[in-house]
């Protein structure tokens, strides 16, 4: 009997330690019997299941055999190791979280002892002092003793814990304001938000490259390669940079058209490949020297005479504001006058009464009469632009060569698309132009203007544009002693330039003399050194050299010089003042020997030309006005 003792008792730790614990046996009721075949089944069940654990960790590389049919004995031998291996499984996990849950809570019922002792006058806990309970011999119960395996879990002490540790980091850390308030949301928990507009665009895709042509005044050409989207100022600047010449901002891209004799300088902001688009296989771009692009804004008088100009409102102010007026756009300046009109379909001219406004360019049916019923459309200012007509006169049996037309910005268009028109001179003409420029581009036009002098300005000496010795304040000076003083005596400067002369003059017959003629002799040079010079334009016509300057800009001070055609030992000065063109001839004189340059019959010599453009450069002298720009054409 003992010995069946000892083996229920081994078996009964088996199936503890396999996981199993035995269920307790329920006692019968009073006079109810106990069937043996239901001991007998659950005996026989837990030896089956033991037997079927050692079965499955013995057979788990089984699991890799081929699929076969299994009979019914051996179906339910593998749904019971299934169930098996799961329950012992869940008893694991059990096992696991049991133990956390039990050094969880230790960890709580000593906080929360330490929580409740209170603190003594010397700042010691109370827990330190030994209590009455504790002296008097009484058994303290270690923590595991006082947890009992039916206790609730206590974890809102650690969870406050958690909580008031948290606000000590962040109550502790400096308060940082938010460097984007405008991706905040409305709560100040919300994630942030991104409005679409405050979105950076998607990156778009670099600017095409596109081949222009660009021919000089000599006939010249060159092919640049620009972007797409390249202005005509900054065409001009890397065409200034390829030729090696001077960027004093007056240089000009024009648009000409041969076939039709129009020809127009490029705004400063228009896309140079836009305006290709519009022009003819035949047309073609020339780079030029134009002066008068923006004389307007610093001589505005000029250009407007007071009987071409008026105002549908009152204005406040003269002259002074006439700009201001054309630059507003809620003003209405009007330009009015007579203008030849060349008659659509016909060679023949009329003499209408024209106004130019905002809306467009109209023209009377009645007189001088301005009443909406009696002015027609003649053009409109949004879609065209306006031309010079380069040989109105011979091509367009015009009355004189001030003609200008207003073209449709498009590649293919008919005659009867143009309007042609004719002034009565050169003033009135370039008065309708500028005010057609002014009432189309309005603030561009003062942009551009103003872009140049903000560069100016701001960039260092070193970096300025070269300037040519008319743009230089020069100033006579004494070098007789050791140091170099200013003469502020006119009287006195007068003298010593006298005085240099005759010394020049000296030196020079010394040294003709005493050399041979040669190549390099002083007289041969005087007499062609000025044909290195961009001013000097050599043997052209009198009207090849106003076409120049009309080309180039009339403005005061405009000048080149070139061969006579009447004397051939002679030259002849074109200057542009007040928009009309001169001429005035410099004819070579002897004294001495020697032969000088003149232009008041004698009065003041130069020995060569250069001396005679820098002398009035600096002064007017008989000149209405002094020497300010030369014309050059440069060969690209």
């Amino acid at each position: 009997m003992g010995d069946k003792v000892g083996q229920s008792t081994s078996k009964s730790e088996n199936l503890a330690k396999s996981g199993f614990s035995p269920q307790p046996r329920s006692q019968p009721e009073i006079g109810q019997e106990t069937p043996r075949t239901a001991t007998r089944g659950r005996h026989s069940q837990r030896l089956q299941q033991a037997q079927g654990k050692r079965a499955m960790n013995a057979n788990l590389p089984a699991r890799t055999k081929p699929f076969r049919i299994l009979r019914g004995w051996e179906r339910c031998r593998t749904r019971n190791r299934i169930a098996k291996h799961a329950l012992g499984l869940q008893v694991l996990m059990n096992n696991d979280i049991n133990s956390s849950v039990e050094s969880l809570n230790s960890a709580c019922n000593m906080q929360s002892d330490t929580d409740t002792v209170p603190l003594l006058e010397n700042g010691q806990s109370a827990s330190n002092q030994p209590s009455a309970s504790s002296s008097r011999g009484q058994p303290q119960a270690s923590p595991r003793q006082k947890m009992q395996r039916s206790q609730p879990v206590h974890i809102q002490p650690l969870r406050r814990l958690q909580e008031e540790d948290q606000q000590l980091r962040t109550s502790s850390l400096p308060a940082i304001p938010n460097p984007f308030p405008e991706l905040a949301g409305g709560a100040p928990g919300s994630p942030p938000s991104v409005a679409p507009s405050s979105l950076p665009p998607p990156p778009s895709q670099p600017p095409a490259k596109h081949d222009v042509k660009v021919f000089s005044e000599d006939g010249t050409s060159k092919v640049v390669e620009i972007l797409t989207d390249m202005t005509a100022r900054d065409l001009c600047q890397l065409l200034v940079y390829k030729s090696h010449c001077v960027d004093d901002n007056s240089w000009t891209l024009v648009e000409h058209h041969p076939q039709l004799g129009l020809e127009r300088c490029l705004e400063d902001h228009e896309i140079v490949v836009q305006v290709e688009s519009t022009m003819p296989s035949e047309s073609k771009f020339l780079f030029r020297k134009n002066y008068a692009k923006y004389e307007f804004f610093k001589n505005p008088v000029n250009f407007f005479p007071d009987q071409m100009v008026t105002w549908c409102q009152q204005s406040n102010g003269g002259q002074a504001q006439l700009l201001q007026n054309f630059l507003n756009s809620s003003s209405c300046p009007e330009i009015q006058g007579f203008l030849q009109v060349k008659e659509v379909g016909r060679k023949s001219w009329k003499k209408l009464y024209v106004c130019l406004r905002r809306s467009g360019l109209y023209y009377s049916t009645k007189g001088t009469s301005k009443e909406p019923r009696h002015l027609q459309l003649l053009a409109d200012l949004e879609e065209s632009s306006i031309f010079y007509l380069i040989a109105g006169k011979k091509q367009y049996n015009a009355p004189n060569e001030h003609g200008m037309c207003i073209k449709p910005n498009k590649a293919k268009i008919e005659m009867k698309e143009l309007r042609l028109l004719c002034a009565e001179d050169e003033q009135i003409r370039t008065c309708w132009m500028t005010a057609f420029r002014l009432l189309k581009y309005g603030m561009l036009l003062y942009q551009n203007y103003r872009i140049p002098q903000q560069r100016k300005g701001l960039a260092p000496p070193f970096n300025a544009p070269m300037r040519s010795v008319s743009e230089n304040s020069l100033v006579a000076m004494d070098f007789s002693g050791q140091i170099g003083r200013v003469i502020d005596n006119p009287a006195e400067a007068q003298s010593a330039a006298l005085e240099e002369g005759h010394a020049w003059r000296k030196r020079s017959t010394r040294m003709n003399i005493l050399s041979s003629q040669s190549p390099l002799h002083p007289s041969t040079l005087n007499s062609v050194i000025h044909r290195t010079q961009h001013w000097f334009h050599g043997r052209i016509s009198r009207e090849e050299s106003h076409r120049i300057i009309k080309q180039q800009g009339l403005v005061d001070g405009l000048f080149l010089l070139r061969d006579s055609q009447s004397n051939p030992k002679a030259f002849v000065l074109t200057l542009c003042h007040q928009q009309k063109i001169r001429n005035f001839q410099i004819l070579p004189c002897e004294d001495d020997g020697q032969t000088f340059f003149t232009l008041d019959d004698g009065n003041t010599k130069f020995s060569d030309l250069i001396q005679l453009v820098d002398f009035y450069q600096l002064n007017k002298g008989v000149l209405p006005c002094k020497l300010k720009h030369h014309c050059i054409r440069v060969a690209l």
